[in-house]
């Protein structure tokens, strides 16, 4: 079956240089421009560690998903994996929560675009919605059009973002002021990296969009794997790089005040204008980019789940465009809702609880399924266990209602998810 398999995908689409753009991509695309200021006002001058333990909870679980895709050989990710072990209803529930950590990332990222072009043009309140909720209706339109998901475009975006935050890093680590990492703020104990970690775990949640494309990827065997972890590493140093460079540039009070737009006003101070007319367009590009890959891949999801039965027929349904018209405009629609009615840190906190449960999933599954390096497992588990135990009490203590709101939907999806199939039409 392997051997077969590899011979029909010689000729895929996605080769290992693209592939490893888009999963670098799928994580820098919005993920330190949203999550530096909030793992500053936790962390302190331990961000930097932060990104580095979020990071090596990513890591085994992005190899993980890697081997466990190539072994079922199918696209889906941790809805295929249960699938496959025949539990259709854990995967059901499971994916529902899945697609809900996908609308609150795309929220958060539209958040950001917002935020970030507005600060460029000195807007204020209005002009930042209008901005969140234009660029979500936009990218809806573009993929009902059936033109959502080009990746030559993707790749030039990842490549100009990339530049730009790099050389900001480097800007700041050549001018590095460790005082900077304490200015305007008390020094936090060594522990609160545990916390920084946790909020922002939802900053690598990309790396596992392209399990999705499995069918379109050139020999998957041999290139999937070293390209997604390669790539993840390469996120982590990004990640660390750009939250010591930046925050030494900027001040750390400054990050925290300012979080919404903490790049801006490092990459200002390190160049003026021109460095924040070069931020704000790498931020719009990467942004964008990463709502609309996210919009693009979750509403397929959310037809691959369909055609199960999973989710109600209406998501599997494709207009002329062959595009999953329920699932994008359904999605879509909720993320530009609380793209302006959420605030940073509550939608940065609460997708990152929703991607730590489900990677945790994918871990406990790889120590079930493969029979080797299951060490790797028991890694991402350990960690993640810990941090998760870390952000459920800090939202507990400091965003109550969020929490609240967020367990009453897992409950309702796990125990009101087989009522409401039942009442709803599930088949084509």
């Amino acid at each position: 079956m392997a051997d077969h398999q590899e011979s029909e995908q010689e000729e895929g689409s996605i080769g290992p240089v693209t592939l490893w753009c888009l999963v670098a991509g799928g994580m820098v695309g919005g993920g330190i421009y949203t999550a530096l200021g909030v793992v500053v006002a936790l962390a302190g001058q331990w961000a930097g560690l932060s990104f580095l333990l979020a990071g090596l909870i990513a890591l085994p679980s992005a190899y993980n998903y890697c081997r466990l895709t190539n072994r079922f050989e199918k696209s889906g990710g941790a809805f295929q994996f249960l699938e496959e072990m025949d539990h259709e209803g854990l995967a059901g529930s499971l994916s529902w929560i899945l697609l809900l950590g996908y609308v609150l990332t795309i929220a958060l990222y539209a958040f950001a675009f917002g935020h970030y072009l507005a600060f460029a043009f000195h807007g204020g309140s209005t002009l930042t919605r209008v901005l969140a909720l234009g660029v979500t209706a936009a990218l809806i339109a573009l993929n009902l059009l059936g033109v959502g998901k080009m990746k030559s475009i993707e790749i030039v975006s990842v490549v100009g973002n990339l530049l730009v935050l790099l050389s900001l890093a480097a800007y700041g680590l050549a001018h590095f002021d460790q005082s900077a990492l304490v200015s305007g703020i008390e020094p936090q104990p060594l522990w609160a990296a545990l916390i920084g970690a946790a909020s922002i775990f939802v900053s690598y949640e990309g790396f596992q969009l392209v399990t999705y494309e499995y069918d379109q990827l050139k020999k998957p065997g041999k290139n999937l794997t070293p390209m997604v972890v390669s790539g993840t590493i390469f996120v982590i140093v990004t990640y660390i790089a750009v939250a010591l460079g930046a925050t030494s540039l900027a001040g750390a009070l400054t990050i925290i005040e300012k979080k919404q737009v903490a790049l801006s006003l490092a990459a200002f101070k390190a160049w003026g204008q021109p460095g924040l007319v070069a931020l704000t367009a790498a931020a719009g590009m990467a942004t964008l980019a990463a709502i609309n890959s996210t919009l693009f891949s979750s509403a397929n999801l959310a037809a691959r789940i369909a055609s199960d039965g999973e989710l109600p027929a209406l998501f599997e349904k494709r207009n002329g465009s062959d595009v999953p018209w329920a699932g994008v405009i359904i999605l879509g629609t909720l993320a530009g809702i609380l793209s302006v009615t959420g605030s940073l840190s509550v939608l940065v906190e609460t997708a990152s609880l929703a991607f730590l449960f489900t990677f945790g999933v994918v871990n406990l599954i790889a120590h079930r399924v493969l029979e080797t390096r299951r060490w790797v497992s028991v890694v991402g588990l350990s960690l993640g266990g810990l941090i998760g135990v870390f952000l459920f009490l800090r939202l507990l203590l400091s965003a109550t209602f969020a929490l609240a709101g967020f367990i009453v939907l897992c409950i309702l999806i796990f125990v009101g998810r087989p009522y409401i199939l039942k009442r709803v039409k599930t088949d084509g």
